[in-house]
């Protein structure tokens, strides 16, 4: 099934836009790409936050968006992990540097933008498992057919 729905992929935008601007930002990148996440997690991320503009017309299938909010309900979880409670320490300082400021404005913000990010993607699965129940009808929703989706509140919600 190919979900189309003009509430999702709006919502699928903001995620990517959010995602670039204030988590994969040039300043944290380098910091990011160090988390120890399988390569179908970084794919799944970059389809979601990065290749927005090829599912606008076509649409994406649902299993596939599932997968997707998995990963990054995955890389929420391993950010806060590993990250958020030394992402100060992981820079080096470079004296009279001229980004300095704005990078620190990133280090500083990081956990808050974050959970930011979790949020959207909650909302995001949220939605996906409200449209997919109305595509159902009458039979078994699709995302009851992946386990894996059973922890996904745990991944994005703050320990």
């Amino acid at each position: 099934m190919l979900v189309k729905e003009s509430i999702i992929m709006s919502q699928i935008g903001g995620i990517g836009e959010h995602f670039r601007a204030n988590i994969s930002n040039r300043f944290i990148r380098p910091v990011l790409l160090q988390l120890s996440l399988d390569k179908e997690i970084w794919a799944s991320l970059e389809i979601l936050t990065e290749k927005n503009e090829h599912y606008q017309y076509q649409g994406y299938h649902l299993d596939e968006l599932y997968r997707h909010v998995l990963a990054a309900a995955r890389f929420v979880a391993a950010a806060r992990r590993d990250l958020v409670p030394n992402i100060r320490y992981r820079f080096n300082i470079i004296p009279d540097d001229p980004d300095q400021v704005l990078r620190d404005m990133a280090i500083h913000n990081f956990a808050s933008n974050l959970k930011v990010f979790a949020d959207m993607v909650n909302e995001l699965y949220t939605n996906l498992v409200n449209y997919d129940k109305r595509m159902a009808r009458n039979k078994k929703p699709f995302y009851l057919s992946i386990p894996e989706l059973e922890g996904i509140g745990r991944l994005l919600e703050e320990n």
